[in-house]
C-alpha cells in the first residue's frame, strides 16, 4: 500500500492535464465490467486528490478577472471572500462562530517545506487572522527532506497547502494540526499504515474534532475486504471519540486510475477512504460566482472532462461501494444507493472552472500563486464548516452522517439541492478511440454526484447541530 499524489499540468497555455508530476499520456485498461470486484497485488495506491493548473500561476493572487483574461473566459479564480459569501458565513461570523476552540486535522504525506511561510503570506494577502495555532506532527515518523525532484513531493507539497490554507480560510478561528507522514509509493510496501498510524496518536490524544482527508484508492486496488478491514481501525477509534472524519470523493468521475496511476478503469469505480461509512465523503461542485461572490447562477456538478478536446476525465466522483453495504443511515435514499453504500454524502466547490488561489512556495519561484480545484479542496473546505457546527454544539460532533441524512425534509436545512450536471467522463486510450464510462445524473434530491447537494451554512450549521442532538439527546 502506498501514499501517491495526483496533480494536474498545464500542456499549454490552459489545457487541463489531470497526471502525476510528468506522467505525460494517459493509457486505458480495456476490458469487460466485473460483477464484482477485480483482485490485485497487496500493494494499495493512495491517491491525492488535487489538481494545480499551472498556467495560471502568477506572483500575485489571481483574481477572477485575471484568470478568465487568461483562460479564454473559461476558468475562474476565488479568493477568500468570495467563498464566505457564496456559502453564507457572515451571519455565523457575526454571531461569533469562526471555529473558535476548534482544532482541524489536515493528514497529508510529506507535508510542505514552506507550509508555515506560506500560510502566513496567503492570511496576508487576503487580510484574515493567523490561526490561533498552527502546529505540524510527524507521530509516525520523520519526513524524509525535500527535494523537488523526489517523486510526488512537489504534489504532496501543493496539496498541503491546499488544505491547510482553505480550511483556514472558511474557520478562521480554528487551529490547524497538520498531521505529516513519511512513506508515499514505494513498490512492495505499504503507506496507508503509516497514515492510520498517525491518525490513531491524533485521536487517542483528542487533539482534534474534525479531520480532513484529501486521498482515496479506488476499492479494486484491495483485493479483498479483510485486506482493507484493518486499515479502519482509525474510523472505528474517531467513532468513539466523537470525531468526524472526511474523505474527499475523487476526481475522475464515475471511475479512477488503477494501481499504476496511468491507466483509468473503462468502469464505474468509487473509492475508500470516501465511501466507508465511517467517514463523510466530500463531492465536488461548481461555483458560478462575479467578482464579489454573489452567485450569477445556481451551483452545479463539478465535470470539466468536455470542457477539453479529447475530453479528458476530471470531475466529481461518486458512486456505490463494492465493499460496504447501505449504512442504516442511507436508509431514506435506498433508490439511489440500493443495497450499497452510496458516495457523496454532501458536495463543496471543486470545480477547475472554479478554482481556488494557493500560495505554494516550496520551489522558490517568482509566481506562487497557484490556482487548484478538485475534491482535495471540497474536503478542507467542509472541514471548516464542521469545525463551525463543533464550536456550535460546544463538542465534537463524531460521525456527521445521520445527521445528515435525517436533515431533508426538516425547516431551513441549509441543504442546497445541486440539480445540474452529472459525474460521465471521457478519455482516449492511446489512440483515436475515446472511452466513456457513465456516470450519475445530479437531481433536486440525493444522487451520486453531489450527494445531499451542498450548503447555504447560516442554516446548515445550526440546522445540524440540532439534528444532532435530537439523535442522541443523551450527548
Amino acid at each position: 500500500m502506498a501514499c501517491r499524489n495526483r496533480r494536474g499540468r498545464a500542456a499549454s497555455a490552459i489545457t487541463l492535464v489531470v497526471a502525476i508530476a510528468a506522467l505525460g499520456v494517459v493509457t486505458i485498461r480495456t476490458g469487460s465490467v466485473p460483477t464484482g470486484h477485480r483482485a490485485s497485488t497487496a500493494r494499495v495506491e493512495l491517491v491525492a486528490q488535487s489538481i494545480a493548473i499551472a498556467a495560471l500561476a502568477s506572483s500575485t493572487p489571481p483574481t477572477t478577472a485575471s484568470c478568465l483574461a487568461k483562460s479564454g473566459n473559461k476558468d475562474a479564480c476565488y479568493d477568500p471572500a468570495q467563498l464566505r459569501i457564496a456559502y453564507n458565513l457572515a451571519p455565523l461570523y457575526a454571531a461569533g462562530v469562526q471555529g473558535q476552540r476548534q482544532t482541524i486535522v489536515i493528514v497529508d504525506c510529506y507535508g510542505s517545506p514552506t507550509i508555515a511561510a506560506d500560510l502566513a503570506s496567503f492570511d496576508s494577502a487576503f487580510g484574515l487572522p493567523a490561526p490561533p495555532s498552527f502546529k505540524i506532527i510527524r507521530p509516525a515518523g520523520p519526513i524524509p527532506a525535500f527535494s523537488p525532484s523526489g517523486k510526488d513531493r512537489q504534489g504532496w507539497a501543493l496539496e498541503t497547502s491546499l488544505d491547510v490554507e482553505w480550511a483556514h480560510a472558511l474557520a478562521p478561528k480554528a487551529s490547524i494540526l497538520l498531521v505529516e507522514t513519511p512513506t508515499d509509493e514505494v513498490e512492495g510496501t505499504s503507506g496507508f499504515p503509516d497514515i492510520v498510524r498517525a491518525e490513531k496518536f491524533v485521536i487517542a490524544k483528542r487533539l482534534g474534532t474534525v479531520i480532513s482527508q484529501s486521498f482515496g484508492a479506488t476499492e479494486q486496488t484491495f483485493s479483498s475486504f479483510k485486506q482493507l478491514s484493518p486499515l479502519r481501525s482509525a474510523f472505528l477509534a474517531a467513532a468513539k471519540a466523537k470525531i468526524t472524519v472526511l474523505g474527499a470523493s475523487g476526481d475522475l468521475g464515475a471511475t479512477d486510475f488503477e494501481t499504476d496511476a496511468k491507466t483509468i478503469y473503462p468502469y464505474r469505480v468509487t473509492s475508500w477512504p470516501a465511501g466507508d461509512p465511517l467517514v463523510t465523503a466530500v463531492g465536488g461542485t461548481k461555483l458560478n460566482l462575479n467578482d464579489q461572490g454573489t452567485p450569477t447562477s445556481p451551483a452545479v456538478a463539478w465535470n470539466d472532462t468536455y470542457s477539453h478536446n479529447p475530453p479528458n476525465p476530471a470531475a466529481s466522483g461518486g458512486g456505490r461501494s463494492i465493499f460496504f453495504t447501505r449504512p442504516s443511515y442511507q436508509k431514506s435514499v435506498s433508490s439511489v444507493t440500493g443495497a450499497r453504500r452510496g458516495v457523496p454524502d454532501i458536495a463543496m466547490s471543486a470545480a477547475c472552472s472554479g478554482l481556488v488561489d494557493v500560495y505554494a512556495s516550496f520551489l522558490g519561484q517568482g509566481s506562487p500563486w497557484t490556482p487548484m480545484c478538485g475534491t482535495s479542496e471540497a474536503s478542507p473546505l467542509f472541514a471548516a464548516i464542521v469545525a463551525l457546527s463543533d464550536q456550535e454544539a460546544g463538542h465534537g460532533l463524531g460521525s456527521i452522517n445521520p445527521a445528515l441524512y435525517a436533515l431533508p425534509g426538516t425547516p431551513s436545512n441549509g441543504l442546497v439541492a445541486v440539480t445540474s450536471g452529472n459525474n460521465t467522463v471521457g478519455f482516449k486510450n492511446g489512440t483515436s478511440n475515446v472511452v466513456t464510462v457513465t456516470g450519475f445524473q445530479a437531481s433536486a434530491s440525493y444522487n451520486l454526484v453531489t450527494g445531499l447537494g451542498t450548503i447555504d451554512a447560516a442554516k446548515f450549521v445550526p440546522a445540524l447541530v440540532r439534528e444532532w442532538k435530537l439523535l442522541n439527546p443523551k450527548g
